[in-house]
């Protein structure tokens, strides 16, 4: 298991969302939600993701990926770090060639 995943994991549990666009609102709480249980999973999964949860990740990087130009520093660093979480464990477990992955 990574330890920069456990580290990234670690701050952005300790980090008080942001204040967001209200319009973006539901949007970015249900991917800081989507991941952060992805992370969790993988956590104590020891380091296993499942072709589903690694779609779901790509799904939401790309979510990311369309709502940070309209945040501002603090919730674009905030969804960034999760952005960051996402990719890693993407990448993480397709160098493990799980299935589907």
């Amino acid at each position: 298991m990574s330890n920069d995943i456990l580290t990234l994991w670690q701050a952005h549990r300790q980090t008080e969302l942001p204040d967001v666009p209200r319009e973006r609102m539901g949007e970015l709480l249900v991917l800081d939600e989507v991941i952060g249980g992805c992370v969790a999973f993988y956590l104590s999964a020891g380091g296993a993701l499942d072709q589903s949860r690694v779609a779901i990740l790509e799904d939401c990087r790309a979510d990311l990926d369309r709502l940070m130009p309209d945040l501002e520093e603090a919730a674009a660093a905030y969804f960034s770090r999760l952005g960051m979480l996402a990719g890693l464990l993407v990448e993480r477990a397709k160098e493990s060639g799980e299935p589907g992955a």
